[in-house]
């Protein structure tokens, strides 16, 4: 799989594809609607992307941004296969993954100084704490954590932060925790928890991570979130990970679609094995009336974008 996530005109968004995937994705566009793709690399890092854009019968525009605005670059191709050469070299960061075309590279214009923030001590501290809360949850990408940032000390009289200045915090605090991450080696819990929904899934039970805001909107919406012979399934919201993120372990959420105990109960048992399977601990004294907590548990979840 490649350490990207693509994003399609249309709105699509896939996370890690495969180097064939990416290709199809590739040979795709063309039409109305679906003329162009961005590629971030994992995890996502300020202005740096590929895109490409096409239209059915003429030419693929490729471009490539390294950071800074003179490191923005653009070629023109005439057939899909140099496009998917060129991104699946770039996504794996390959030696000489730009050789063979010829770049030109794009005059974006001056770098707009953003202006500092007009906040006190208390008001800056407030922002960036909840910022960083999120963060540390690892859902959120940047766009969503400079919306957090925007709106988060708004009121009827006062905007305090404009869209740039929330996406200068965002890039910054979002940086210092990629920083951070360098340092943690191997499997992390949050992604042991992954591999165990994922196991559950393929088992015909809907598992979803950071599935709604609460669990009066989850109880209404996982009936529609997978497929429609799944057997049960199991989730935790938002407020469960902002729980987990502050060291006090993740409550998950199960259950059986018939709505019997019975079912319910054998839906946790399955999740209890899954967990237990990839080396998760878990609390849960088998009464279907009561969730289950993965507990202890370090929240290292690495940031995608």
């Amino acid at each position: 799989m490649l350490d990207i996530v693509v994003q399609t005109e249309s709105q699509e968004r896939h996370v890690r594809v495969s180097a064939d995937e990416l290709a199809g994705l590739v040979r795709r566009i063309g039409d109305d609607g679906d003329r162009f793709l961005v590629v971030q690399r994992i995890p996502d890092l300020p202005d740096v992307f590929a895109q490409v854009w096409h239209k059915s019968g003429g030419d693929y525009t490729l471009e490539y941004r390294d950071g800074a605005a003179d490191r923005h670059f653009q070629t023109m191709v005439d057939v899909p296969e140099a496009v998917i050469a060129a991104i699946t070299g770039w996504a794996r960061q390959e030696a000489g993954w730009d050789g063979g075309l010829t770049w030109s590279p794009l005059d974006m214009g001056p770098a707009h100084e953003v202006p500092p923030l007009d906040l006190d001590e208390d008001e800056r501290a407030e922002l960036e704490q909840r910022v960083r809360l999120e963060l540390l949850g690892g859902y959120a990408s940047r766009a969503e954590l400079a919306e957090l940032a925007e709106e988060y000390l708004v009121t009827k009289e006062r905007r305090p932060v404009s869209r740039e200045q929330a996406a200068a915090l965002a890039d910054r605090l979002w940086v210092e925790r990629v920083a951070e991450q360098v340092a943690w080696q191997g499997e992390t819990d949050p992604e042991r928890l992954t591999r165990a929904f994922a196991s559950l899934e393929r088992a015909g039970v809907t598992a979803r991570e950071n599935f709604t805001c609460c669990r009066s909107c989850g109880e209404s919406e996982i009936g529609g979130a997978g497929a429609p012979d799944a057997r049960g399934f199991v989730y935790f919201h938002t407020q469960c990970t902002d729980s987990a993120a502050a060291g006090h372990g993740l409550m998950l959420l199960y259950g059986g679609f018939d709505g019997s105990s019975e079912t319910t109960a054998s839906i946790g048992r399955e999740v209890v094995a899954a967990l237990e399977a990839v080396g998760l601990h878990t609390e849960w004294d088998r009464d279907p009336g009561r969730a289950i907590t993965v507990t202890p548990l370090d929240w290292s979840r690495r940031l995608v974008g």
